[in-house]
């Protein structure tokens, strides 16, 4: 148990290392992932021995779960409603386009076995929404005409689809035919129990977030990642889509007025972080380089057709009848990365028919489709000249980055202060910050320009958040009777030149230190000095 701990431990620390590498050099995060899985597998440096399909399967699907939940959770609907209908007709339509032209591809053409092909267009349908995202926000992309927000969607939605695919695909397979009416009741169960799941299981938990305290810190948090599960399993359960189900929770929660939304970002930002390392890497692991060269060339073969044919087709089809412009189809066809969900469903089919090269050929083509298009997606961009230099990319994204674009800041006024009895207008306040509120005893007085500033009053600023490429590292100290600092005015004090006392905490009091501020013993003092973010 020691040794997979240890290993667990420098597998992830090399995992978030090399993220931040890869970064600066361009390559796609989750491809090195995947590399550093077959480095530490069988044909690997490490050669650990990893062919428990079952597991990978749980481990994954469980994990696929957070990316869609997040993935939902993380759209902005205000930005994506224009473009809402276009997107969810290419997850829809689009993915039953490319999956069936891939079928008849595999089949007539690569003369692969009837099912074998089905099986393959239905496991890549779907694109991979981790690698587009963090594409687009690593290289900062906005992209005209909506296009961000439009690849946002299709790529998040589109995987409850494949998997409807896939698992038709295996019924068929398993029972010898699949009919008209028995594929019909099986989709329409699928659709109508993962709809009524999501929206219903979102109502619930966005009722309980606003009308329940909890009593701890952080477990509002625990709380969403219940609600994720929950919404996934339970409309399993009942025969529905565990994943379109868990996309529209995630899609109503995060547009919901939730209370500690940005700490809910911040935890479900590192979870599915952390949870796409772990499918990526046991994906790597499970692979077998040496097996791979045999079907390399029909992987080749698959993947340059999905490219240029499969995708581009699909997409024309659904987009033209929209007017969109030649350069928006040409940029999403090539935005149609495949990714972590088709490997983790070409795993369930490799556990109901082990003998199938289905995950070797899904493998092989996810690889060369996160590195060639991933790789190529900001110079395509540029090329079709759709990248809007004006736009910001992250508006497409609930990141909650405008709520943390103001803080609010207070300053008593004693009797000493310069602005008792002055009229608002007359203050030489700073410019950028605005005096939004006078706490006056228990009166509230929303400020204008001759409202007088009284002894006493409590005043509220409003400014912007710093956001800039430093960070201000705190440390605390508590000032002991032997301290250089004791019973020295703030004055007298040999600090660094970028060094800064910030605050006094003494007893309960919190003091703002000026040059005449006396530092006693017993205070605990708060330093700030600024890091350099790497």
């Amino acid at each position: 148990m020691t040794n997979v701990l240890l290993a667990a431990g420098f597998i992830i620390a090399a995992c978030i290392i090399c993220d931040k590498l890869t970064e600066k050099i361009g390559i796609p995060t989750l491809l090195v992932f995947i590399g550093l899985g077959m480095l530490f597998g069988e044909d690997g440096i490490f050669k650990i021995p990893f062919e428990n399909y079952r597991f990978a399967e749980n481990i994954c699907s469980a994990a696929l779960i957070f990316i869609m939940f997040y993935g939902g959770f993380g759209t902005k609907w205000s930005e994506a409603k224009p473009v809402a209908a276009k997107a969810m007709c290419l997850s829809s339509i689009g993915v039953m386009i490319t999956s069936a032209l891939t079928a008849l591809f595999c089949h007539f053409v690569l003369r692969m076995d009837l099912w074998g092909s089905v099986l393959i267009g239905a496991v890549l349908g779907s694109t991979d929404a981790a690698s587009v995202f963090s594409i687009l926000k690593s290289n900062k992309l906005s992209l005209k005409y909506n296009t961000d927000s439009l690849l946002e969607i299709e790529s998040g939605s589109n995987d409850p689809f494949a998997y409807m695919m896939t698992t038709l695909a295996l019924t068929a397979i398993q029972s010898g035919s699949l009919s008209a009416g028995t594929a019909a009741v099986m989709i329409a169960k699928n659709l109508i129990f993962g709809l009524i799941g999501g929206f219903g299981i979102a109502f619930l938990a966005v009722k309980f977030m606003k009308n329940f305290k909890f009593q701890a810190d952080g477990f509002d948090s625990a709380f969403m990642m219940a609600v994720a599960i929950i919404s996934y399993a339970l409309p399993v359960y009942f025969g529905g889509n565990g994943y379109l189900s868990a996309y529209i929770v995630g899609i109503v929660l995060g547009n919901a007025n939730l209370p500690n939304k940005k700490t809910l970002v911040h935890f479900f930002d590192g979870i599915t972080g952390l949870v796409q390392m772990v499918i990526f890497f046991l994906l790597g692991l499970l692979a077998t380089p040496s097996y791979l060269p045999q079907v390399f060339l029909l992987s080749i073969a698959v993947f340059a057709f999905m490219l240029l044919i499969a995708r581009p087709a699909a997409v024309t089809a659904v987009l033209a009848p929209f007017r969109a412009k030649f350069s928006q189809i040409a940029l999403v066809s090539w935005a149609g990365l495949r990714g972590a969900s088709s490997i983790v469903f070409a795993i369930i089919v490799i556990i109901q028919n082990p003998n199938s090269e289905v995950f070797n050929i899904v493998f092989c083509v996810v690889l060369m489709s996160v590195a060639i298009q991933g790789m190529l997606l900001p110079k395509a961009a540029k090329k079709l000249k759709m990248i809007d230099e004006r736009g910001n990319v992250f508006k497409t994204f609930s990141d909650y980055s405008d709520d943390e674009d103001i803080q609010f800041i207070q300053l008593e006024i004693n009797s000493e202060h310069p602005w008792v009895g002055k009229q608002i207008k007359d203050l030489n306040i700073i410019s950028n910050m605005l005096l939004v509120l006078i706490i006056r005893g228990d009166e509230h007085i929303i400020p204008k320009g001759d409202t007088a500033v009284a002894e006493n009053d409590i005043i509220v600023f409003c400014a912007l958040s710093y956001n800039g490429e430093e960070k201000i590292s705190l440390s605390e100290e508590t000032i002991s009777k032997q301290h250089k600092w004791n019973n020295k005015y703030v004055s007298e004090l040999d600090l660094k030149k970028d060094t800064l006392l910030i605050m006094i905490k003494r007893n309960e009091e919190t003091i703002i230190p000026n040059g005449a501020t006396l530092i006693e013993e017993g205070d605990r003092v708060v330093v700030g000095f600024p890091e350099r973010v790497k």
